[in-house]
């Protein structure tokens, strides 16, 4: 699972990543509205963390932005406990919860839980195209009675193909969307792990395949 952690405190904020990541989920960390903003428009999430008080954008305007553009991202509102008025106003535009600062590790984790068994209701645990099925959960892709568990980084590229199907992906927003703003992995990654998930569809005896079109991109298509 992919979360957007937005905090301007960068003692607090690596804290906080650093025990999500420990417990499993891909996390990229903003420290300001402006960045959450952007990154929350260009990415592929499954949940949104946000604090109220951050520079040049706070994290309600955030949240109405997004919200009016029609991003439907669980999102879960980090608040001080005087903030009362702030915490009403935030779920009623269209926050999916909020925790009051100072916090246990304990709850973030079972609040981030929640948040994204809300998700499920949005999005199916079962994607399919042809004749082959990704399974959100469990990670695995079949096809024809096979199937193979992939690991995160395959999982997550194919999960973009996945969600996007029709659309052509080019390779620098593959990179962003699966990898991360501030990766230090290079274009040429993206083209080893297609060729890896290529393998994998043939494998299984998938009717679809991931097919590239010059100067274009990358998108799920039919074996003709």
């Amino acid at each position: 699972m992919k979360l957007l952690y937005a905090e301007d405190e960068p003692a607090m904020s690596e804290a906080v990543v650093d025990i999500l990541t420990f417990h499993k989920y891909s996390v990229d960390a903003v420290y300001d509205g402006e960045e959450a903003l952007d990154y929350a428009r260009n990415g592929e999430y499954d949940g949104i963390i946000l604090d109220i008080m951050m520079p040049k954008l706070d994290g309600l305007q955030v949240l109405k932005t997004l919200r009016r553009e029609g991003n439907q991202t669980p999102v879960l509102l980090l608040t001080t406990k005087s903030q009362v008025e702030d915490q009403v106003t935030g779920l009623d535009m269209g926050a999916d919860d909020y925790l009051p600062k100072p916090f246990s590790m304990d709850l973030l984790l079972a609040r981030v839980r929640a948040l994204l068994r809300r998700r499920e209701t949005f999005t199916p645990n079962i994607l399919t195209f042809g004749n082959v099925t990704l399974n959100q959960h469990s990670y695995e892709l079949s096809a024809n009675g096979q199937s193979v568990v992939l690991p995160k980084l395959e999982y997550q590229l194919m999960e973009l193909f996945f969600i996007n199907q029709g659309i052509y992906l080019s390779t620098e927003n593959i990179l962003v969307k699966v990898w991360g703003y501030d990766t230090e992995a290079e274009i040429g990654t993206v083209w080893v792990y297609i060729s890896y998930l290529r393998k994998r569809l043939a494998k299984i005896g998938a009717d679809v395949t991931i097919a590239a079109k010059r100067n274009v991109g990358y998108r799920l298509e039919k074996v003709k």
